[in-house]
């Protein structure tokens, strides 16, 4: 198979080789010219692949994605698909899949998970969209997601998979956060003498193991106590909206609202959790984090 692939960013470029490694074809193109890009256009874009199509978009919620979306409603034929693996809200989803429905062109949400560790490991795939464009698009799904049978899951339809990754993201948040605030007051107790050690022996034989501690040692390793980490950390957005959506729904989720201002306190404050909580998205998604 042959795609498509927009965006060749910190996840998009490692998602082209790991296609390609796959065995399926891919052209790449991205606003950058030191990007790797294959083609220096949309158009050209287009062109390089025979219809029917189908295009993978990895670019920023927001106006990125509404700006390629508009382009692409132009650009494509009846019978093409586009594959949006970004973090837009589902709400958009299901407007963009009207709007390019207007021309005949299909669309699939993807949430995608693992950051800079998927070229390696896999990526956790969450998919929206009807049965036929799912299995259309599954050779490539299947060389995305980690060996083995977990990793993909056809979520529901248009706006479901970016909807459970808004999901997915909002427990990521309260995860780091519990592990944050335990480090933090294991730093602040006169009792415990090496706070890192103690998270390290956790590692093994605890109920609380897990790849996110496993990040936490290795990031307390290369910067014991994270002395060199500021204690500010952004917010993506999907939390925000899983908050809001609970309002909707009724679902009470305290534990996600509560992380989720934790981050915002951090823009004001700077404690130790938000150290942790920084040094975690740097370690699974290669985020920026502020230095001391």
């Amino acid at each position: 198979m042959k795609i498509g692939m927009i965006g060749l960013g910190r996840m998009g470029r490692n998602m082209a080789d790991r296609i390609k490694g796959a065995g399926h074809g891919v052209v790449g193109y991205d606003l950058s010219p030191e990007s790797g890009r294959d083609v220096d256009s949309l158009e050209a874009l287009v062109k390089a692949l025979d219809a029917p199509r189908a295009i993978w978009v990895m670019v920023p919620a927001g106006k990125p994605i509404e700006e390629t979306i508009d382009r692409l409603h132009d650009l494509l034929e009846p019978g093409d698909l586009v594959i949006d693996g970004g973090n837009t809200r589902f709400t958009q989803d299901q407007e963009h899949a009207k709007r390019l429905a207007e021309r005949g062109i299909g669309l699939v949400d993807v949430g995608t998970s693992n950051g800079i560790w998927g070229k390696e490991k896999g990526y956790a795939l969450m998919a929206g969209g009807s049965d036929e464009d799912y299995q259309r698009i599954l050779p490539i799904l299947e060389a995305l997601k980690p060996e083995g049978e977990n990793g993909l899951v056809h979520a529901g339809g248009i706006g479901a998979g970016h909807y459970v990754k808004m999901v997915h993201n909002g427990i990521e948040y309260g995860m780091m956060q519990a592990l944050a605030e335990g480090y933090a007051i294991m730093q602040a107790s006169p009792l415990v003498k090496n706070p890192d050690a103690v998270a390290a022996s956790w590692r093994e034989g605890s109920v609380i193991k897990s790849w996110l501690l496993d990040l936490m040692v290795k990031a307390l390793q290369e910067d014991p106590g994270l002395e060199h980490i500021a204690g500010k950390a952004d917010e993506s957005g999907e939390a925000k909206w899983m908050v809001q959506d609970a309002l909707e729904l009724g679902v009470p989720v305290p534990v996600t609202t509560a992380s989720l201002y934790a981050r915002q306190d951090s823009q004001i404050d700077d404690p130790v959790t938000m150290k942790v909580v920084s040094a975690l998205r740097a370690e699974f998604g290669g985020h920026p984090i502020a230095k001391e």
